[in-house]
């Protein structure tokens, strides 16, 4: 199946303004395995014929790695450029597949002039099942099958949004099974807060090693996630543990094209 990706100059030149303004982010245009969840993210768009776009070679790094590992200089700096970029195009809805991204565009960029609103794609995907714009062919393809969420950090503590993703994947009809330390109690994968660039401290156990056990305790044969960094740190787990034959992890938006 091939896929439309239209960018907002595209749209500007024809005088258009798309329904939301789909932030990629740089693992979902960079990292090989987060590429597929950004492709199955546009194929869902395009399935239901809504209008998008993405901002291409405009976009830069929201700036969230700089800050969190205390480089303010480089946030403000790609902070204003990615502002003045959004804001000459009059962009008003912005949709992304990364709580860093989410978290970053909706609770500090408005303090620098960039006030937008800003959905996690949980929170879309959930909306568009809810209209009835999404529909889920009945026995899709996790019919029946146990799931466990993993909450991200910046996604659920940072933004309280735990019970979208959840409704995504009830809405598969699989079969729902939580962790021990879930929403608000949850526990990180190990690479929020800049630890994704560095290497771990000292410790008798990597964090992403104690949180796939607590996921393959639940007897879940798919984990969902809903970050590019819980993607690499949980299939890094699920390869530590040599599973990869009969435990798979996914994004919501992967699961849900897949049933769709």
């Amino acid at each position: 199946m091939t896929y439309e990706v239209p960018t907002m100059a595209d749209m500007a030149a024809k005088g258009e303004n798309p329904e939301i303004l789909f932030w990629v982010g740089c693992a979902g245009s960079f990292d090989d395995r987060y590429k597929k969840v950004t492709i199955a993210f546009v194929k869902i768009l395009n399935k239901i014929g809504l209008k998008f776009a993405v901002l291409g070679t405009e976009e830069s790094c929201t700036g969230d790695p700089a800050r969190r590992a205390g480089n303010e200089f480089m946030f403000q700096m790609l902070a204003q450029q990615n502002i003045e970029v959004l804001n000459g195009y009059g962009v008003k809805k912005i949709v992304t597949a990364c709580p860093h991204c989410f978290n970053t565009l909706k609770n500090e960029y408005p303090e620098l002039g960039g006030d937008y609103e800003v959905i996690h794609h949980s929170t879309f995907l959930q909306q568009l099942i809810d209209e009835g714009r999404v529909k889920i062919e009945g026995g899709g393809a996790f019919k029946g099958k146990k799931v466990t969420f993993h909450d991200s950090c910046y996604l659920g503590r940072a933004n309280d949004v735990y019970e979208a993703p959840r409704e995504v994947i009830k809405s598969l009809d699989a079969d729902l099974v939580e962790m021990k330390r879930c929403k608000s109690n949850g526990l990180c994968c190990g690479a929020g807060g800049g630890q994704m660039f560095k290497d771990a401290e000292e410790g008798k156990k990597e964090v992403n090693i104690e949180r796939i056990e607590e996921a393959l305790s639940t007897g879940a044969n798919a984990i969902a996630v809903g970050c590019p960094f819980c993607m690499t740190m949980m299939s890094d787990g699920i390869k530590n543990k040599e599973r990869e034959h009969d435990v798979k992890v996914y994004d919501l938006a992967e699961m849900l094209l897949e049933s769709m």
